[in-house]
């Protein structure tokens, strides 16, 4: 949608600049990615497949910086997390 290559990272600051939301709105998708991670352990998925496992312990699962920017991509491209952080999600004029 944006032209990111699936193999490569990018920082908050160049999807701001590529999707046009404030760096501060990105920021605060990315706080509540981390948020998510810790205060609901058993839905994080493992790091490896993506595949979800239940239980508390994070052993084997995506770390909270991975959870939340893919929190961050789930919301830009459109995902399951855009109805959740819509508010958010609006284009600098």
């Amino acid at each position: 949608k944006y032209g990111f290559p699936k193999d490569k990272s990018h920082s908050l600051a160049a999807i701001a600049r590529l999707t046009k939301i404030p760096l501060s709105n990105i920021k605060k998708i990315y706080q509540k990615g981390l948020g998510a991670h810790k205060s609901n352990p058993q839905s994080v998925r493992r790091a490896s497949d993506g595949k979800k496992i239940g239980g508390k312990s994070l052993k084997g699962k995506m770390s909270a910086a991975q959870w939340a920017q893919a929190r961050v991509y789930s919301a830009v491209m459109g995902g399951p997390a855009a109805k959740v952080d819509k508010d958010l999600l609006k284009k600098k004029k």
